[in-house]
């Protein structure tokens, strides 16, 4: 049977899940097949702890199963972004029904699917939270929370979704459920598919759901218009940026030279001109030097002034930063530097907390070199590929 997503078996499969029956603790999984043919797994009740998600991967093995629905008001969500993996490796679609709930960790579970349809106000979102029973001391929930943000940000990346969904669920209390609308749904990456047109698209001409295959495939060179837009633009203006909260004003283009002020972040400077990798600027009445790491130029496209970067890898070319990022498992993109190299980062900038927090768990998860680092990325001039 043809594996295709078309709005006519949705529609078969959204009139069958209109009688199901109401969640229960502990998950369920049950199979079935639309009028049309196509063949299903209706995933219902809480995901817990201990679920055994072998019995999912059996029953849609043995169905041939081609999309995947929910019953479920949330629960454990490790367990959710394990059967969301297990969706993804399996090739499998999700499809959404407002009749039907799914929130809080199921909307995660959903994100695994290869193709995505929800209808508006189908997937809630809000914020985790702990069980009441659980000794835990603040120090350690504080370490709990920010493992499972990393945790979490690290599998919307994989499944292709933009992370800024999840502060959007931070602002909705555990107690509350934030339903995602139409265009939040499209904004936020949910959903892949947009099945709400007066005539339905030919099946035909639908994507067939492919697997994710286990190692990317080797990317090919970059188009020939990436490589029109290489020119480095003058830097006249910018804003101290440092890690430290402030950059010295120094005599000479020497690291060691005399430092003649302080500058602290946000504090404007007017550059005059570079001299290698420093520039000489005027701050406060007095003109001095920066090092370039140090200034925030506005003339560049770098992100916004209070994120951070992960950089992941420099190469010395396009083409070789371009097929990096594009054959790599994440969402990463490469940045033009002022030194003449490439940037290949997280495509994606964090707040400073965020960013620190989720590079120790890509790295321990291996997504991402060892060496991978935060950085303001004040030397990127522009992104020249690939999102």
């Amino acid at each position: 049977m043809s594996r295709v997503f078309s709005v006519r078996v949705l529609l078969c499969l959204a009139s069958v899940l209109l009688g199901a029956t109401a969640a229960q603790a502990g998950l369920q999984f049950r199979a079935g097949q639309t009028d049309a043919g196509l063949r299903y797994i209706v995933v219902s009740g809480d995901f817990a702890y201990q679920d055994d998600l072998s019995v999912f991967e059996t029953l849609a093995r043995s169905n041939a199963s081609v999309a995947v629905t929910f019953q479920s008001p949330g629960g454990n969500i490790q367990k959710a972004m394990e059967l969301g993996r297990l969706i993804r490796r399996l090739g499998l679609n999700t499809a959404q029904f407002r009749a039907v709930e799914c929130a809080s960790a199921c909307s995660l579970a959903f994100l695994g699917g290869v193709l995505r349809y929800a209808e508006p106000g189908a997937i809630g979102v809000h914020k985790s939270s702990f069980s009441g029973d659980i000794p835990m001391s603040t120090e350690d929930a504080v370490s709990v929370v920010q493992q499972v943000t990393a945790e979490t940000i690290t599998y919307m990346i994989e499944m292709g979704v933009d992370p800024a969904l999840l502060q959007l669920s931070l602002q909705y209390d555990s107690d509350d459920v934030r339903y995602l609308s139409k265009s939040e749904m499209a904004k936020y990456k949910v959903v892949t598919l947009d099945l709400v047109a007066s005539q339905p698209p030919d099946a035909s001409q639908l994507p067939t759901p492919q697997p994710v295959p286990a190692q990317p495939p080797v990317a090919s060179l970059p188009p020939a218009s990436e490589y029109s837009s290489l020119a480095i633009p003058q830097a006249r203006t910018g804003r101290i940026r440092h890690p430290k909260g402030a950059a010295p004003l120094k005599a000479l283009a020497d690291g060691k030279s005399a430092t003649l002020v302080n500058l602290r972040n946000g504090s404007p400077v007017v550059i005059l001109d570079n001299v290698g990798r420093w520039y000489r600027v005027q701050a406060n009445g007095q003109v001095g030097h920066m090092h370039d790491t140090w200034v925030y130029v506005d003339q560049y496209e770098s992100g916004p002034f209070e994120q951070r970067h992960i950089q992941v890898k420099s190469f010395d070319n396009l083409a070789d930063a371009s097929a990096y990022a594009r054959s790599a498992a994440i969402p990463l993109s490469a940045y033009l530097a002022t030194n003449g190299w490439f940037a290949v980062t997280l495509e994606e900038t964090f707040d400073q907390v965020m960013a620190k927090t989720l590079a120790a768990e890509l790295k321990a998860r291996g997504a991402i070199p060892d060496d991978s680092r935060m950085t303001f990325g004040n030397t990127y001039v522009r992104k020249v590929c690939c999102h």
